[in-house]
């Protein structure tokens, strides 16, 4: 597909690796409709990518609440009559032990609030943004493209139970979703990406920075620009579709 003209939904679009394809897409020349929960940094975004010379729409919601996102996927439907891609990248983190033992006690364990606010946001939301674009596609007859953002934590990693496992159910999904909607001419994928460097890695202490570079062949930390280049090699490559691809500098071999 080529992104020329081409309408693409971002959630979380407003800052970080969001932000960062949504640039991708109006360098190639694509409409955006953002969502994000941040209203004053979604109007910096749709300033700055506006400056590409392509339409951008904002919508101000949470990913997580069924009705919000059936309501702005209305309002998309109405700005732009039909789309053709969604990058699923709203996220967050909520990191923690299951739980913690010391001098024969269990100090704390992770609360369900903890565990489900990110299955929420992680998860549901992944799965309301991709049902909803997926419905506009098939009703407007667009043979579209859905991008969802996954982690190579999918695995397992300590202390975030909640977050990998939104992540490896954002894998089942997307294959579910390759095999179910392939019919209708809608190719699914992920991206995995490992350390990405970002304000909050900027912001660690040299020491756990360093012991996280030392842990990649590459040497270094990931850019959000090659999270983008990978988003677009799946909207290019007519072929591909059901599969995951793993950006992490070589961190899960």
């Amino acid at each position: 597909m080529n992104l020329k003209d081409k309408v693409i939904v971002v959630t979380g679009g407003a800052q970080g690796l969001g932000l960062e394809m949504a640039i991708m897409c109006a360098e190639a020349g694509a409409h955006l409709a953002l969502i994000d929960m941040n209203t004053e940094q979604l109007g910096r975004a749709q300033e700055q990518l506006a400056a590409h010379g392509v339409t951008v729409r904002t919508y101000q919601g949470n990913v997580a609440d069924e009705a919000t996102v059936e309501q702005i996927f209305g309002f998309i439907a109405e700005d732009f009559g039909a789309i053709d891609g969604l990058i699923n990248n709203a996220g967050i983190l909520r990191d923690g032990l299951l739980l913690k033992f010391k001098d024969g006690e269990i100090q704390s364990k992770m609360s369900l609030a903890q565990f489900q606010s990110v299955i929420d946001v992680n998860l549901t939301g992944v799965f309301l943004c991709g049902r909803e674009a997926a419905a506009l596609m098939v009703k407007t007859g667009r043979k579209g493209v859905i991008i969802n953002m996954s982690s190579v934590a999918r695995a397992g990693n300590m202390g975030q139970t909640n977050y990998a496992a939104s992540k490896a159910g954002v894998v089942a999904m997307t294959v579910t979703w390759a095999r179910e909607l392939g019919r209708y001419g809608i190719r699914v994928g992920a991206i995995a990406p490992g350390v990405i460097r970002t304000a909050m890695t900027d912001a660690m202490k040299p020491e756990a920075r360093e012991r996280l570079v030392a842990m990649k062949p590459v040497g270094r930390l990931g850019e959000a620009a090659e999270i983008a280049h990978t988003a677009k090699y799946i909207f290019e490559n007519d072929f591909f579709t059901g599969r995951v691809v793993e950006v992490d500098g070589g961190i899960s071999m």
